[in-house]
């Protein structure tokens, strides 16, 4: 088969190389792709939001499938506009898409249907979201309605950090239209995975699941980022917490989805947080999770490109995985998750040993790589537990000297 994966991200180098590895794909496509992801992929010069570019080059070269990445062309409709042309395509539709889209609108889904989440209220001014945070106090939860990359959501542990949130989003216009509304939510205290599911026609196939590092600096302190690091399984999590996660949160919303007439299909990222009164959902995504994409594929046994093949016909298949434990740290330049400075070279990435490296913002110069994004790598390895993973990612990482670069020291401290 042919597969054409649509993005350029480390998501999407991930999702590029699981392809490359199934005995059923004979050629993976990656638009626009990055530099890093040439050995894995042909890359494409063609822009992810270049919906016309991308469905011609699907056409004349008689691409089997194609796979979205991103959120954002996915919210924009591209998977209607192939459908349109006859197409297969993996993802949602852009009314599907809303799920992430806007938080207002997956919070008034699961009030509706019951599916359990932290307790909220929506607000377009900026006089009335500050009076509730007066009225509530904090540590209190403030998102930005539409996508921001995965930077528009502050845990503020003052009142005055949420505060100055809400003034950032709603007068400072920090995130533009995306944050023309802002959703305020009950701060919860637990143990936080993510959940990912392939859901085709109603059918839901979860994956395994993993935990990412969202703060930007070791001990969880710093700024929001969009995840600095993440491993799969996770210890911490039981069976039984994941089947009820599974039965009252994943199930009720795919089927609530269908029910009001955007039915969903694609990759539901549900963001979960354990909490006294069990799991509740943290907000939920209409694509693959970055960075835990980069730590749940490496453990798929299953031929991927034939089991994306197999349930975009409407046949059953089976997911199958493997019980090693994976764990990724993120490299960023230096400033993420605000201004970062781009070409800052990086370090001989041939002299790692045992790591699998994957590519996010890196771009070739002169026969070496270099950042050009805010996140630019992340380095994973696998191992029989957490622990074994863990330590050998760190010691390679410690050969090597990340001028203009910084990563977590820590990432798999939660796992017990």
């Amino acid at each position: 088969m042919k597969v054409l994966v649509i993005g350029r991200g480390g998501r999407e180098h991930a999702i590029v190389r699981q392809f490359a590895k199934s005995p059923s794909v004979t050629n993976v496509f990656a638009a626009p792709g990055n530099d890093g992801m040439r050995e894995d992929a042909e890359v494409i010069a063609i822009d992810e939001m270049d919906f016309a570019g991308l469905a011609d080059f699907a056409e004349r070269q008689g691409v089997d499938f194609s796979f979205v990445g991103p959120e954002q062309p996915l919210s924009e409709g591209i998977v209607d506009f192939f459908e349109a042309k006859g197409l297969r395509i993996f993802g949602p539709s852009k009314a599907a898409a809303q799920i992430e889209g806007s938080k207002a609108f997956a919070k008034e889904l699961m009030k509706k249907y019951k599916i359990p989440t932290a307790g909220y209220e929506t607000f377009t001014e900026a006089a009335a979201a500050i009076a509730f945070i007066r009225q509530h106090g904090a540590p209190i939860v403030i998102k930005a309605d539409g996508l921001a990359a995965g930077k528009g959501v502050v845990v503020a542990l003052t009142e005055e950090e949420a505060v100055n949130a809400v003034n950032d989003m709603l007068e400072g216009q920090k995130f533009g239209e995306s944050g023309s509304k802002v959703v305020i939510e009950e701060f919860l205290d637990g143990e936080e995975f993510s959940f990912m599911s392939f859901v085709c026609d109603g059918q839901i196939y979860p994956m395994v699941i993993s935990q990412d590092h969202k703060r930007a600096y070791d001990g969880d302190r710093g700024p929001n980022t969009g995840g600095m690091g993440a491993y799969s399984p996770v210890p911490q999590i039981s069976q039984a917490i994941i089947d009820e996660t599974f039965t009252e949160i994943v199930e009720p919303a795919v089927k609530a989805m269908a029910s009001e007439g955007t039915p969903f299909d694609g990759i539901l990222y549900t963001g979960v947080i354990l909490t006294e009164n069990g799991p509740k959902v943290i907000e939920f995504n209409a694509r693959f999770g970055d960075p835990e994409t980069q730590v749940v594929l490496p453990r798929m046994a299953t031929d991927f490109g034939l089991f994306i093949d197999t349930i975009l016909k409407g046949q059953p298949a089976q997911l199958e995985w493997d019980n090693q434990a994976v764990l990724g740290v993120v490299i960023a330049a230096d400033g993420y998750p605000e201004t970062v400075e781009k070409g800052a070279l990086l370090p001989d990435l041939a002299k790692l040993s045992g790591v699998e490296v994957t590519h996010a913002g890196t771009k070739l110069s002169n026969g070496s790589f270099a950042g050009n994004g805010g996140r630019v790598l992340l380095v994973s390895a696998s191992g029989a537990s957490i622990q074994s993973a863990q330590n050998k990612v760190y010691e390679q990482l410690e050969t090597l000297h990340w001028d203009g670069f910084f990563y977590r020291t820590d990432i798999g401290w939660r796992a017990k």
